[in-house]
């Protein structure tokens, strides 16, 4: 009754707490942001979009999110959050309205070995409470069956206390589930000797092929002082305790030459000093050793299944807890759904709603044993949202940046729906996307522009779908583009023979693909084509694999320097001015002294993510005062590194900075896309679809063979549809200069824009593996025979 009385008594008025209804910001300034002031309704899906570099990434994550994180970190004690790192406020006069933003960004998932798909959405927590309970034979609580817990055995006293009485124990035990051997890794390493030396040599001779470890110098010396074996004897001849002292000797004290050293065998040193240590901070020449001399094999004893042999020996209708984590999620599902077991319905209940949403989001074909390192950022975007969609949180701000990466059209439509529940449970979903598809859900579009980089920054356009179709913007003119199917095709001028592919999930695959044209590899996602294409073709002799895996450098690495831009450039300066060139390299003589040239200073917080601030000496310009006064066509060094690449190849073109060397590098940024970066920005802060084009771009510049074989896998990403038609234009100037070209992707122009199509399918995971389509574009729209079929026929409007 209470309930009517109080409807009753409600006044129709709307109350106060409801009027919040906007998020407003006013002049946000942030990167390229030219005082941009937008208000966006809360509990709606707003779509964000805009050519590449519009400014869209600096709005959305760089002002709304950072200052929604940066208020939630100010409600921590002062002593929690003196471990914090200090946020500083985003460049912006007013923002109001603003909820709990959780972002959920395409950042591969922590690479940490033992995190899988399982352990990273704790699906894995709920699996082993079900064996823990329902396993026969039963082997102890839920941490028996994890395999991140070692079993431990304790022995001495152990006082345990129960309320008055207390009880002394003499051993302690905990039944952990993992492998003993492999630590929960599901691999061991093993080092190839032969990499460690060349056993026909004698130490004196150079048979140690180690980096660093030659005999003129330190090593030399002890090695030759030690008396444990001769060294002018060839290694092949060591007796086996010499061999030993070489290999395993523990650290023992020496005395050469009347200095006191410690000998150590050769494997626990390098173990210590390379092998231990994370591989992309290594230098190239010592990362190549380690990748050459470690080889790693599934674990004998779990057989990879990184379980202890209890853990595995325990069932539940036949499975065991390794066999069901090896299993398709699909099918795991099924399995779950026929357990009849009142006394864990909740649990089944639960266990299950998790595993029906990977297979509606469209991951039902990885399994929960997969490494979470190695999910693409699609995917890994994918698994982060499985967490929230379980989630009873309502009234926040979800942040996405690009969800549909990765995703062929069909599951495009599924990704919709995920958005629009997420909506509709109160939440406000903010969306950065190109997409079509996703633009015309949205209840609001926010298109910024009209350019990138400088010609960028402002809102174009605010609304409705309707009205971005009748707008003049660039994304409203190119909303409704639909590319046409090609008339005529390149004739191929000879094949890749892929035969017997198995890789993965691979149905021993056998295919062509044509060279000397344009080939789309496409299908579903899951149903294959990365594995068919990076682990068939093999990439030695004139393949080029351009990927959107981060590039190896550090935080001081920026376009400049990874393209090799960076030197013609230094050379410029360096003749104008009448001084050498090192003065002009923040990373050696005209380096900031405060900051060592790399602009900022990073503060290392051990527990958390570091945290970086601007250095306060020369600005986070980088580089000593006295260089900023040498000038080269009325700039200083800083200033040209500011410069986008745009701006830099108009001023490396012609008058006083015509510098013919620099100007080819930046005519080639250009073309793949990237006229908006500016040169000097660090490489860390690029989208993998711009660390795919900037490799793309660098690679062009190699002057190989007229057997070159691109791979590109998913280009488009990150790209804006007016950007595509550049993207295509640039793939076809590489075909018709004799190069073959083979992209996977599930962009509909590409594929309209292929000479020869190869479709996989027909579903995902052990449903794909197959080819369903081999053809022209003309034909897959003719017979749509396919799902990829039907959606390009819908496309292109046939």
């Amino acid at each position: 009754m209470s309930m009517a009385t109080r409807t009753d008594t409600q006044s129709p008025v709307l109350h106060v707490a409801d009027s919040h209804d906007l998020i407003r910001v006013h002049g946000a300034r942030v990167n390229n942001l030219k005082d941009v002031s937008i208000e966006i309704p809360k509990r709606r899906l707003t779509v964000f979009t805009g050519v590449s570099g519009s400014g869209k990434s600096s709005l959305v994550f760089g002002t709304i999110a950072a200052e929604s994180q940066r208020l939630i970190n100010e409600t921590y004690s002062a002593f929690v959050q003196g471990f914090m790192p200090t946020l500083a406020r985003p460049e912006v006069d007013v923002l109001e309205g603003l909820t709990t933003a959780i972002l959920v960004d395409q950042q591969r998932m922590g690479a940490d070995p033992r995190s899988t798909v399982g352990t990273a959405t704790d699906t894995n927590a709920m699996l082993r409470i079900l064996f823990s309970r329902l396993g026969q034979p039963h082997i102890g609580p839920p941490s028996a069956y994890a395999f991140n817990v070692p079993s431990v055995r304790a022995s001495g006293a152990i006082t345990v206390e129960r309320g008055a009485k207390k009880a002394v124990k003499a051993t302690f035990n905990r039944t952990g589930g993992m492998c003993p051997r492999c630590e929960g890794r599901g691999t061991v390493s093993d080092i190839d000797l032969t990499q460690l030396y060349d056993d026909s040599k004698s130490l004196n001779e150079g048979a140690l092929t180690i980096p660093g470890y030659s005999m003129d110098g330190w090593y030399g010396r002890i090695f030759g002082g030690c008396g444990f074996f001769d060294p002018d004897k060839p290694i092949r001849k060591f007796t086996k305790k010499e061999l030993h002292d070489l290999l395993h000797k523990e650290p023992t004290k020496i005395k050469v030459d009347g200095i006191n050293l410690t000998y150590e065998g050769l494997i626990p040193k390098i173990q210590k000093s390379m092998l231990s240590k994370d591989i992309d901070a290594l230098q190239p020449h010592v990362r190549a050793f380690v990748e050459r001399a470690m080889t790693f094999t599934v674990c004998p004893e779990c057989d990879g299944t990184r379980l202890s042999e209890g853990a595995r020996s325990s069932k539940i209708e036949g499975l065991s807890i390794a066999d069901a984590c090896a299993t398709q999620i699909s099918d795991l599902a099924d399995w779950v759904r026929g357990l009849d077991e009142p006394s864990v319905a909740p649990l089944l209940g639960a266990l299950l709603g998790t595993l029906d949403s990977f297979v509606e989001i469209g991951l039902g074909y990885l399994s929960l044993d997969r490494p979470a390192g190695t999910l693409s950022g699609g995917e890994a975007q994918r698994v982060k949202m499985i967490r929230h969609l379980g989630s009873s949180l309502t009234d926040t701000t979800y942040v996405f940046d690009e969800p549909t990466a990765g995703l062929h059209p069909h599951d495009i439509q599924r990704m919709n729906d995920l958005l629009l529940r997420l909506r509709d449970k109160g939440n406000t979903v903010l969306v950065v996307e190109h997409k079509p598809e996703t633009i015309a859900i949205a209840d609001h579009v926010v298109d910024l522009g009209p350019g990138a980089g400088t010609a960028g920054g402002t809102v174009c356009f605010e609304g409705t779908v309707e009205g971005l179709r009748a707008g003049g913007t660039v994304t409203g003119r190119h909303f409704d583009d639909r590319a046409a199917v090609k008339e005529t095709v390149r004739k191929p001028t000879g094949a890749l023979e892929i035969r017997g592919a198995t890789a993965n999930n691979l149905k021993g695959v056998d295919v062509d693909i044509p060279l000397g044209v344009l080939a789309v590899v496409t299908g579903v996602a899951g149903s294959g084509k990365s594995s068919l294409v990076h682990g068939s073709i093999p990439a030695g002799e004139g393949v080029v694999s351009v990927d959107q895996s981060a590039i190896r450098g550090s935080r001081r690495s920026n376009p400049a320097t990874y393209t090799g831009l960076l030197d013609p450039i230094r050379k410029a300066f360096a003749k104008a001015n009448g001084v050498k060139p090192a003065l002009f390299s923040a990373n050696s003589e005209g380096a900031c002294p405060t900051c060592n040239g790399a602009g900022v200073i990073y503060t290392d917080l051990a527990m958390m993510a570091g945290v970086a601030s601007t250095c306060e000496e020369c600005e986070g310009k980088r580089f000593q005062a006295a260089v900023l006064d040498h000038h080269l066509g009325g700039r200083d060094i800083s200033e040209v590194l500011a410069m986008s690449v745009t701006e830099a190849e108009e001023f490396f073109g012609a008058g006083e900075a015509h510098t013919p060397a620099a100007h080819r590098v930046l005519g080639r940024l250009a073309d793949v896309g990237l006229g908006y970066l500016t040169i000097g920005q660090p490489l860390t802060t690029l989208s993998g679809g711009e660390r795919q084009r900037l490799k793309l771009a660098t690679h062009m510049a190699a002057k190989g063979g007229d057997r070159f074989v691109y791979v590109l896998d998913e280009p488009t990403t990150g790209l804006h549809l007016a950007d595509v038609e550049q993207l295509l234009g640039l793939l076809d100037r590489l075909v018709d200069s004799g190069k073959s070209v083979i992209v996977i992707e599930h962009h509909q122009a590409v594929m309209a824009h292929a000479d020869w199509i190869i479709d996989l399918g027909p579903g995902a995971g052990h449903d794909g593996g197959r080819i369903v389509f081999e053809g022209t574009p003309a034909d897959l729209v003719a017979a749509r025979s396919t799902l990829t079929g039907e959606h390009l026929a819908a496309y292109v409007g046939a």
